[in-house]
């Protein structure tokens, strides 16, 4: 162990740690980054914009954002039948409500005929905390990976959430999407580039392409 840690404070020093970001926050600003260029575009909310961060894009495109209101089955069909006119709807909302109030909505109206629907479901797992039991979602996954031809890509930081937005709404037509984003904040670790400066490799278009290449062997399997 002395030998294989001899110099770790020497290696350490190279590294940095970035700044605190949650996901959601990078899923919100990564529909308002792709909001100007495409303009098919469309977020719908139940009443969580504040939450899962679609208030960014509501500010920059008031008039592409719908907020259903406390009605997550309705805004589930509504997405279905705007992605049949020719839009991206993006769907945003808590797991819980996502995966467990409109499961029937998002296996009938959108898996079973495969439409372009893309499903930003927030507050996973038990990262609402002090929301309760009754927000915090353990099976979203596990029912969303029931739904044939169904992707679900669960970012660990702000570069994979914005590359898996960005993934989503390029690289699949008529493929439905599940992305899990967090409400608790975290960081990267950074290599030091030089001793003046910190420089963040841009990764996202190799991570989209190595995702794109798992989906693609799993989809074969």
């Amino acid at each position: 162990m002395r030998l294989q840690w001899k110099n770790w404070e020497r290696r350490v020093k190279h590294y940095v740690r970035s700044k605190m970001i949650a996901t959601r926050e990078s899923y919100g600003n990564a529909l308002a980054e792709l909001g100007k260029e495409k303009e098919n575009l469309v977020v719908l909310d139940a009443d969580l914009a504040a939450a899962t961060k679609t208030g960014i894009f509501k500010k920059a495109f008031p008039e592409r954002h719908i907020d259903c209101g406390i009605a997550e089955a309705n805004m589930t069909g509504i997405a279905a039948g705007l992605s049949t006119c020719g839009k991206v709807p993006f769907v945003s909302t808590f797991a819980m409500f996502a995966a467990g109030r409109a499961y029937e909505q998002v296996r009938n109206s959108i898996g079973y005929p495969h439409l372009n629907v893309k499903i930003g479901a927030t507050h996973a797992g038990i990262s609402v905390g002090e929301d309760g039991a009754t927000h915090q979602c353990n099976e979203d996954i596990g029912l969303m990976r029931e739904i044939p031809g169904m992707v679900i890509i669960n970012p660990s930081d702000d570069v994979e959430a914005k590359a898996a937005v960005r993934g989503f709404t390029s690289m699949w037509v008529r493929f439905i999407c599940v992305l899990d984003v967090w409400r608790f904040r975290s960081s990267m670790i950074i290599r030091n580039i030089s001793l003046k400066s910190v420089k963040v490799w841009n990764c996202e278009k190799e991570k989209i392409s190595r995702s794109l290449r798992q989906v693609f062997v799993c989809r074969r399997r």
